[in-house]
């Protein structure tokens, strides 16, 4: 197979015209998000340029502290942006949301990366890019799990205390929202995975076919990470809710809210 085309400078710069055009539609339907949109695709940008110049270094000179530092900053962004989405919630919470994150991530790159691939986890090659496709997935699903938790917990407080009322078990009275909370985050996750191959191709896959890699190896490891991504979402989601939810009884089992 062919080699990756290298993009030039001046072509590249070509791609952001595509912004003038997201930027008319927007103006023309009124949504007032033309600041989201320049700031979103520059810190992209910056954000994408400045991991380039640093995976350039860890690539040409490989040492188990670097992957080690990238990689940590890595889950601690993660765990700011959930957490950082939900401000109000107790200081326990969050714990387990961090701690959620880092183990249920950690634990799936230590098997598919050093199971699967064979790999050391800090060679750079696979250990970064997994990892970000891994921790960049738990991020959003467990966003969106704590997200509907607490709409949940906001919208049905008067059932809970009526519920708490008649003396129903609080933990029973908090599970069946922790189950609709974990469902709505494996939603995204699932509905990727059933048009995988048909209706799209996706990142990995794609980038490892341009970059030569045979089709039939791609889709082993796209099946690999989708299976992967999808344990993470699932894990990092609901031990944050199980245990999270914890955190909202006081210390005579009644729910704090």
């Amino acid at each position: 197979m062919n080699s990756i085309a290298i993009i030039s400078l001046n072509k590249f710069m070509l791609i952001y015209i595509a912004l003038i055009f997201i930027l008319f539609i927007m103006r023309k339907f009124k949504i007032n998000q033309e600041k989201l949109l320049f700031l979103a695709s520059a810190r992209m940008s910056i954000q994408l340029i400045i991991a380039g110049y640093i995976l350039t270094y860890i690539f040409k000179h490989p040492s188990p502290i670097f992957v080690a530092i990238y990689l940590l900053i890595m889950v601690s962004f993660a765990i700011y942006r959930v957490i950082g989405k939900n401000a109000d919630l107790n200081r326990k919470f969050k714990l387990i949301i961090g701690a959620s994150l880092f183990f249920s991530g950690f634990l799936t790159i230590l098997f598919f990366i050093y199971i699967i691939i064979g790999k050391s986890i800090f060679n750079p090659q696979y250990a970064i890019p997994i990892s970000g496709m891994l921790f960049g997935n738990s991020m959003n699903g467990t966003a969106i799990a704590i997200k509907t938790f607490n709409n949940l917990i906001s919208a049905k407080k008067l059932q809970i205390k009526t519920l708490v009322n008649i003396g129903i078990d609080p933990e029973k009275i908090l599970l069946p929202f922790v189950r609709e909370s974990l469902e709505t985050a494996l939603i995204p996750t699932l509905n990727s995975m059933v048009g995988m191959g048909i209706v799209s191709l996706p990142g990995m896959m794609t980038g490892q076919i341009l970059s030569g890699t045979l089709p039939t190896t791609a889709i082993l490891y796209q099946i690999c990470i989708t299976i992967a991504i999808t344990l993470t979402v699932c894990l990092s989601s609901f031990f944050s809710l199980y245990f999270g939810q914890k955190t909202l009884l006081d210390s005579n089992k009644q729910i704090k809210i």
